[in-house]
């Protein structure tokens, strides 16, 4: 007859691991150290707490582990003091020193991005989100422990005690992974699906729909207004006019043409793609000199900083498409929505593509392709070598690629071995290019008959992550900074890994030119570069005054 057994420890707020309060301490005060973004005292507070509790568990793992291995008895209770003395002997001033420097460290940070100094990093701010967030996740280590040990006891009346507490932690394992992943993250992500797409929804009253008939959700338009979303209305009404374009240029403009296809403007990706060849032809996008397959951002966004430069460096006689594939932000697309990003860009790539590459040659518009981002990653996934071979776009421009994009990879394993990890040379130049916020010296063969440029900053975490930072330092690393990159940055196994985890969602919190905001002057070199337009010294100057008072 079975009998429940019961466990001796459960103690949910038991003495601590001195070996976890040690390393715990180490791992807390590395997170303080510089990394690619500034942080702000809670979210730095949040990667503290949690530097620290993988700390702690690392340590009390080990000396579990190393107790399991040689069947090691319990320590006396006054060994087990003596040891958590040590210990807080030992973290005690490794987390006071860290807090110490923290400010000094945030404004290295400042200092590589030409960012004003702060005058304090708020280090006891720090050390109270820390505290209480390492708390709640050693509370929730405890309950675990507290679980595996009763299964454990359960097994143990029928099987070896070794094999019942490895089995133990596998179930105790599974328990905790189905209440995490299918009731808590699950119904967070809910919550956050139906935010985003409320939000998606809402037009605020300054936002009415255009009067020009060539705009994407005008009363000629194919798509209504209120299916282009949030990020579709703000880019057709974003766009600068004929007027402010012939300003800036002293030349004759015309009104670019923007068409936005909304996730609610079709019912499929298949049905959007079609309205958006079908919109296109209807403001005579085939008729202008550029043409532009344009893959948003998971939000659907189009960024304005680097849409401007084209519309000026055109004059206007431009066409830009682009179809909505989700109203989630870029990481959570990339999470729930993996493959809806890849589908549109496919498939508005084929009706786009193929019905400009049946045009007469020496009548149809020049075809480049953007994107940024989560943009930049399903923009790629179209171009296939036959297209290429057969009849290529006469160039792309990807900006902020990530470290998920397969040809940005490539690059970078491919890189010419004198040139940095964040700032590559890829062969002579003649195909593709990187480009950072600075200049690049580099001694360049003649563009061929497709442009591709990356343009990509140092500081840029969404780029540069890597899960080899766990384990060991990344290229970029190696030799010489980039220059937005704090020279005080080291790697630190693990915890520069969790620093770049923070790093890519606070990412956009930079000011232009730096992390992942890219800067309307560093797309005017760009797009000046893919569209093999001709110096104008004096025009670039009056354009980044322009893009300057705009804040972009």
């Amino acid at each position: 007859m079975f009998r429940w057994r019961r466990v001796k420890d459960t103690s949910l707020f038991g003495r601590p691991s001195a070996a976890g309060l040690a390393l715990g301490a180490l791992f807390f005060a590395l997170s303080l150290s510089p990394s690619l973004i500034p942080r702000a005292a809670l979210v730095q507070g949040a990667l503290g707490g949690l530097c620290f509790s993988i700390g702690y568990l690392a340590g009390y793992t080990l000396m579990g582990l190393r107790n399991w291995v040689f069947e090691a008895a319990p320590a006396a209770p006054r060994i087990l003091r003596i040891k958590l003395g040590l210990a807080l002997l030992v973290a005690l001033p490794v987390v006071l020193w860290a807090l110490w420097n923290v400010t000094r460290w945030q404004n290295d940070i400042h200092a590589a991005m030409g960012i004003p100094p702060v005058e304090t990093a708020r280090p006891f701010t720090i050390l109270a989100v820390a505290a209480a967030l390492a708390f709640m996740l050693i509370f929730l280590g405890r309950l675990f422990r507290r679980l595996w040990r009763a299964i454990a006891a359960q097994l143990e009346a029928f099987i070896p005690r070794r094999l019942a507490r490895l089995i133990g932690i596998g179930l105790a394992l599974m328990i905790f992974w189905g209440l995490g992943n299918d009731v808590v993250l699950g119904r967070v992500l809910g919550a956050l699906d139906d935010t985003y797409a409320a939000l998606d929804k809402l037009i605020p009253p300054d936002k009415a729909p255009p009067a020009d008939a060539l705009k994407s959700g005008s009363a000629d338009s194919l798509m209504g207004w209120e299916g282009l979303g949030a990020a579709g209305r703000d880019w057709v009404l974003s766009v600068p006019d004929a007027a402010a374009i012939t300003a800036a240029t002293g030349r004759p403009a015309k009104e670019p043409l923007r068409i936005y296809v909304g996730l609610n403007s079709a019912p499929d990706t298949d049905a959007r793609a079609r309205l958006a060849l079908e919109e296109a032809l209807r403001v005579g996008a085939f008729e202008r000199r550029v043409l532009v397959i344009a893959t948003p951002t998971g939000t659907g966004w189009m960024d304005p900083a680097g849409m401007q430069p084209l519309d000026y460096l055109t004059g206007g006689d431009v066409a830009v498409v682009a179809a909505q594939y989700s109203y989630l932000p870029s990481w959570m697309s990339l999470i729930l929505q993996p493959e809806y990003g890849a589908e549109s860009a496919v498939a508005v790539f084929r009706e786009i593509y193929g019905h400009w590459r049946d045009l007469p040659e020496d009548s149809r518009p020049r075809l480049y392709l953007f994107g940024l981002s989560l943009g930049a990653r399903n923009g790629e996934l179209p171009i296939s070598w036959q297209d290429l071979l057969s009849d290529p776009p006469q160039g792309a421009l990807w900006a902020g690629p990530p470290f998920a994009m397969r040809g940005w990879q490539q690059l970078l394993t491919s890189r010419a071995p004198d040139s940095p990890a964040w700032a590559p040379r890829y062969r002579d130049g003649s195909a593709i290019r990187v480009m950072t916020q600075e200049q690049q010296s580099h001694d360049y063969a003649p563009w061929g008959v497709m442009r591709m440029v990356f343009l990509e900053y140092p500081s840029d975490p969404i780029v540069f992550f890597s899960t080899g930072t766990l384990w060991r330092a990344p290229a970029w690393l190696q030799g010489s900074r980039g220059p937005d990159v704090s020279p005080s940055l080291r790697w630190w196994p693990v915890v520069t890994f969790l620093q770049l985890g923070f790093d890519m969602m606070t990412a956009t919190t930079t000011p232009p030119g730096h992390g992942h905001v890219y800067a309307a002057r560093d797309y005017l070199r760009a797009w000046s570069e893919v569209l093999d337009a001709a110096p104008d010294p004096a025009l670039d100057a009056r354009l980044e005054a322009i893009f300057a008072q705009q804040g972009l």
